[in-house]
């Protein structure tokens, strides 16, 4: 069963549906909220990076939001291996973010959710070409 309408979060309407176009809005709005919320210092920075500055409870909650991209990947039949690899980009992101300090650096140069964005895109893109969007 597919599921109908929207839910208005941070100004953007994303949609409620399973489908993969529905998907693909909404982990593309999750990754820019986690990856490219704002800028500093010239340089995009997202919730990602500042949650993680906060000892254990930011880093848990930057790993469930890039496990949650992970869920929406399994939905929508993403390999095995591709899975694992999404799993160790959160896995690898979580442990060296959690380290004082160095880890805060390392969650604004090493980009887990983007990297794993990529590869939903190019799932939906091969399966679900009818979702592509033309960035201009």
């Amino acid at each position: 069963m597919v599921e109908t309408g929207t839910a208005r979060r941070m100004g953007m309407d994303l949609p409620l549906g399973s489908d993969p176009a529905s998907v693909r809005q909404r982990v593309e709005a999750l990754e820019r909220v986690l990856e490219r919320s704002f800028t500093v210092a010239g340089k995009p920075v997202g919730l990602d990076a500042i949650v993680g500055l906060v000892p254990v409870a930011g880093d848990v909650v930057s790993a469930a939001l890039g496990l949650y991209l992970v869920w929406e990947a399994r939905n929508l039949g993403i390999s095995k291996f591709k899975l694992a690899r999404m799993l160790a980009n959160v896995g690898f992101d979580t442990a060296v973010g959690a380290i004082p300090v160095a880890g805060d650096l390392f969650d604004f140069m090493f980009r887990s959710n983007s990297r794993n964005l990529k590869m939903i895109r190019r799932h939906l893109d091969k399966h679900h070409p009818e979702t592509r969007i033309i960035e201009q």
